[in-house]
């Protein structure tokens, strides 16, 4: 059960929230940095599509891309390198051979003898107020320029140049986008176990930047990024009284979301950024409502007297897939947005709950809980093609980044007396289970929500 260091509701509710968000029957950076100028560099040919330095994922996960990069001439130029190669070796579809700095045509033998299928040439110039950082990206095999970028902006933001440039590095070479250059809200956790302060907190992708949102005076859950907007929505126990609030990360302000007469919990925004999906409890169990977020108005989408919770929209925002004990066991359904008939997707072994619909549309993230053991995994959303990616004593809350390809999730381990040896943390794994490691928090962390791109 969820417990906070206060009294908070009813013991009627209290087991029904808990029920709904943890280990449960129903399982249910800092801001982003100011403006990046990019220009094109002329001065060499340059392909228009990637030429023979395109190959796909699932190829690069066999044999990861050997590429060179540079230095970019030291100091700040150095800081970017590191960043940059650890965005692309952290993916595990990357092999980063360091290599010295130049802005100019490299030569291919050498790199070619060096085992490398792609180079990146370039350097910093600038300090302070204005920094001009130039990259350009070689197919090695090919002899040729497959990208050419100047980006101009202050020093500031020299880890931010460094994610878009892999983002550009990623999509020259693998033909889809990347996604180094997003944030992802958490609950940061620390404390004892049966005692810890919670915190609203964000970070970049890769763990740089870390800073606290909230106070820790209430307990705090789930927050969900907006796919539209700098908010997060997330669930606080503030007052004693556990409801949904929106977070405005440019001016720290938060507000209630929807005055309900029952506690409201488990939000998900929309693809548009316009509304926000919810649970709120009713009579013993739990109904979804969809919140307009400009006129506040509020719309009753399930009414099955059953637990109804964890409502994720679609895309495009034509369906919501969400989990429900309305068959007599937790199990995923996925219904139309306005309301009306659900049906039933899981049918595995076990409890499930958890849905989180990728980006792409093609799949469903989900949570179950068999035989004692938590897994997380991914299934059609016609709830064909089910695979589990990993499992642990807790695994829980994915969130996809904004292509698709991975999921970050909170893995957490079995407590001792006291609560000894507990430990709550964030990881990434690729959606083929490929690639499954830690990502670093300052302390204790669980509810991973990835942003979409910076703007």
């Amino acid at each position: 059960m969820v417990k906070s260091t206060r009294p908070l509701i009813s013991d009627h509710d209290a087991d029904l929230l808990a029920g709904a968000l943890r280990r449960r029957t129903l399982m249910g950076a800092a801001a982003a940095a100011g403006g990046v100028l990019a220009m094109p560099l002329s001065g060499f040919a340059q392909t228009a599509g990637g030429g023979e330095a395109e190959i796909t994922v699932d190829q690069a996960r066999t044999a990861p891309i050997p590429i060179i990069i540079p230095d970019f001439g030291g100091g700040l130029g150095q800081q970017i390198a590191e960043v940059l190669t650890n965005d692309l070796n952290n993916t595990g579809l990357f092999k980063v051979i360091p290599g010295s700095s130049g802005t100019g045509k490299p030569d291919f033998g050498t790199a070619k003898g060096m085992g490398a299928h792609a180079q990146v040439s370039g350097g910093v110039t600038g300090s302070g107020a204005s920094v001009r950082v130039e990259m350009r990206l070689w197919d090695v095999l090919a002899q040729q320029q497959i990208q050419g970028t100047a980006y101009t902006t202050t020093s500031a933001n020299w880890r931010r140049i460094a994610h878009i440039m892999g983002d550009v590095i990623y999509e020259r070479m693998l033909g889809e986008k990347g996604y180094f250059d997003t944030r992802i809200a958490f609950i940061s956790r620390s404390g004892p176990r049966g005692h810890q302060r919670t915190r609203l907190a964000i970070m970049d992708q890769d763990g740089a930047n870390s800073r606290m949102l909230s106070a820790g005076n209430w307990l705090t859950l789930t927050p969900r990024f907006s796919p539209t907007k700098d908010q997060i929505a997330f669930l606080s126990y503030a007052n004693n009284r556990p409801r949904v609030y929106l977070f405005d990360l440019a001016s720290g302000r938060q507000r209630l979301l929807g005055d309900f007469q029952g506690i409201s919990f488990a939000p998900h925004f929309s693809p548009d950024g316009h509304s926000v999906v919810l649970s709120v409890t009713r009579n013993g169990g739990s109904d979804l409502f969809v919140v307009d977020l400009a006129s506040g108005a509020r719309r009753q989408i399930t009414a099955s007297g059953a637990i109804d919770t964890s409502p994720c929209f679609s895309p495009d925002g034509t369906q919501i897939v969400f989990n429900s004990d309305r068959g007599g066991s937790p199990q995923l359904y996925i219904m139309p947005a306005s309301g009306g008939d659900a049906k039933r997707i899981s049918y595995g072994q076990g409890n499930y709950g958890d849905p989180v619909w990728s980006p792409r549309g093609d799949l469903i993230a989900f949570t179950r809980i068999a035989g004692g053991t938590f897994s997380l995994g991914v299934m059609a959303p016609d709830g064909t093609g089910e695979r589990i990616m990993t499992e642990g004593f807790t695994v829980e809350s994915p969130s996809f980044c904004p292509n698709g390809r991975v999921l970050a999730y909170c893995r957490q381990t079995r407590a001792g007396a006291g609560g000894a040896g507990f430990n709550s943390s964030i990881a990434m794994v690729d959606i083929t289970g490929f690639n499954d490691r830690p990502l670093p928090t300052p302390e204790g962390a669980s509810d991973p929500t990835w942003s979409p791109l910076n703007g």
